[in-house]
């Protein structure tokens, strides 16, 4: 028996309804266009048979992966760019090359880490998940190589300076951002329901690793955030007391003002982001703890905080102190070289 066109309840739009091969449908064209949804039921009768005839990892399509995907709780963040971008292209034609081109074609002016971040990461999220389900093989996938890294950070009383020269609209952000390691997308958006200063708590939702997660708040935030003059909407306003304009990178709205700022401290080469550096730093030299700072600062494994780690040595000073000194102020000093003589 084949698939047929039929319309139903007074509707607009085409259904498909049959059974094919075992496999029973009842679904909608979504159009009303009889020679369109007439193109979609030979494309579903096709693919019906060409799954049982060849079975699934020959038939699965990124679109398909992609939804099981998400309703099995998969991370969201920049899955329905990279599905709406592959479609019903199967997943057997997903290689390296496939990927790359998708990443150039989506993100034309893009540095590294927006491709990695954004079509190499849910591309290979989705892939990993079918390869699981057998609906392929597992990927191998090369990745965009990216620059190091780099950790800047400043001193409380630096800190300091910069908040106290900041413009009135400026300080309560760069504040929580100093004081919760928050990105600053996280800050810009954060909305009053997500904060709850009875318990001095702040929730993030929606992260750029696609995971909620909650922070407590230092005393002095709470002071701070309690004195603002508004509890609902957004947290941090412009000097208009409009809210930020949600974009994928903030930076650039608050860029004039936190240059600015910045040069009024004496500051150079510092950025918003090296605000989450530097609490990042405060809190491991505080506390030595890469398990808790890991949770807090949302960061995915013990190797992406080591870094503050290689950079708050303080504690081992003592080891060096422990090597002994020559008398002198040098091992050698004042005294004869033994040189062994050779013929």
């Amino acid at each position: 028996m084949s698939l047929k066109l039929i319309k139903r309840h007074g509707g607009k739009n085409w259904y498909i309804r049959g059974t094919i091969r075992g496999v029973s449908v009842d679904e909608t064209t979504g159009t009303d266009d009889k020679k369109r949804a007439e193109e979609i039921r030979i494309r579903r009768e096709t693919e019906i048979l060409d799954r049982r005839i060849h079975g699934i990892r020959k038939t699965a399509t990124f679109l398909e992966a992609s939804v099981m995907y998400l309703e099995e709780g998969g991370a969201s963040r920049f899955v329905d760019v990279v599905a709406r971008y592959f479609g019903t292209m199967p997943l057997s034609e997903i290689d390296q090359p496939a990927i790359d081109r998708a990443a150039r074609v989506l993100y034309p002016d893009a540095k590294a880490s927006t491709r990695n971040r954004q079509v190499f990461t849910p591309v290979s999220a989705v892939l990993n998940f079918a390869a699981k389900k057998k609906m392929c093989d597992k990927p191998i996938i090369e990745r965009p190589a990216q620059p190091k890294g780099r950790i800047r950070w400043i001193t409380i009383e630096e800190a300091q300076s910069l908040i106290d020269a900041c413009a009135p609209h400026l300080k309560p952000l760069v504040t929580f951002l100093f004081y919760t390691g928050a990105r600053l997308s996280e800050a810009l958006y954060l909305d009053w329901r997500d904060v709850d200063l009875s318990r001095s708590h702040v929730a993030f939702l929606d992260t750029k690793t696609g995971d909620d997660r909650g922070v407590p708040l230092h005393s002095g935030v709470v002071a701070m955030l309690a004195n603002l003059p508004h509890r609902e909407g957004a947290v941090f306003r412009r000097h208009d007391g409009k809210p930020y304009e949600v974009k994928e990178d903030g930076g650039g709205q608050i860029k004039t003002g936190f240059k600015g700022a910045c040069r009024r401290a004496g500051i150079s080469d510092f950025h918003p982001h090296d605000c989450r550096h530097t609490w990042a730093t405060w809190h491991y030299a505080a506390n030595r703890d890469l398990i808790t700072l890991m949770r807090l600062g949302g960061w995915k494994s013990e190797r992406m905080v080591l870094r503050y780690a290689h950079i708050n040595v303080d504690d081992l000073a003592s080891s060096i102190e422990s090597i002994p000194w020559g008398k002198t102020g040098g091992v050698n000093n004042g005294q004869k070289k033994n040189v062994r003589k050779t013929k």
